[in-house]
């Protein structure tokens, strides 16, 4: 099977293809069962901020997998309460103090080539967030979904804030319908 355009540890999706999101919901399910079993806590870290178009693809994703309640996963990062540069190292902070053998799924917008726009990419390992646009935050998640909102260039805060929020929607819902599927499959599994 097929998983994607891979580089070194990461897969690719685009959230056009037809299979895109079961290959994507496989990907995920292996990394989890690799690296979790019954008793981590899988904790959804949703990085961005509600006043960016472009950078509220994490708070977007974060809302609507907190209305879904899904079992064993704690999520962080929503629209009325996003985690963003000003507190994401007192957010990680307090993850780490109070949920003991955690697995931090780190979720995040980012910029990249014109042709890349729509894709979603997962993989094993933490994310710099705000790289894209000069800030220095520590590494975060012990794998990260990141999706390619725009295309990276001259002033990329600017492009953000000018991202198309169908482009922001399609694919927090790609995302959404993935871990949700994968969750569901994982909670299966163990029972």
């Amino acid at each position: 099977m097929k998983l994607g355009k891979r580089l070194e540890e990461s897969y690719y999706y685009n959230i056009k293809d037809t299979y895109a999101i079961r290959n994507f919901s496989n990907t995920l399910y292996s990394f989890l069962q690799e690296n979790t079993d019954i008793n981590t806590n899988i904790i959804i870290l949703c990085i961005g901020t509600d006043r960016a178009t472009g950078d509220c693809l994490g708070p977007i994703v974060g809302y609507k997998l907190k209305k879904l309640l899904l079992n064993n996963v704690t999520v962080f990062g929503t629209l009325s309460n996003p985690v963003h540069a000003k507190n994401i190292e007192e957010t990680v902070s307090f993850i780490k103090s109070t949920y003991s053998n955690s697995f931090i799924i780190a979720i995040d917008a980012c910029l990249g080539k014109m042709n890349h726009i729509g894709y979603v990419s997962i993989g094993k390992g933490s994310i710099s967030p705000g790289a894209g646009v000069n800030k220095n935050l520590p590494p975060v998640g012990d794998m990260y979904i990141t999706g390619i909102v725009n295309f990276s260039g001259y002033m990329d805060m600017l492009i953000l804030q000018n991202t198309r929020l169908n482009t922001v929607m399609r694919m927090a819902d790609f995302i959404t319908y993935g871990i949700r599927r994968t969750i569901n499959q994982l909670n299966r599994s163990v029972s």
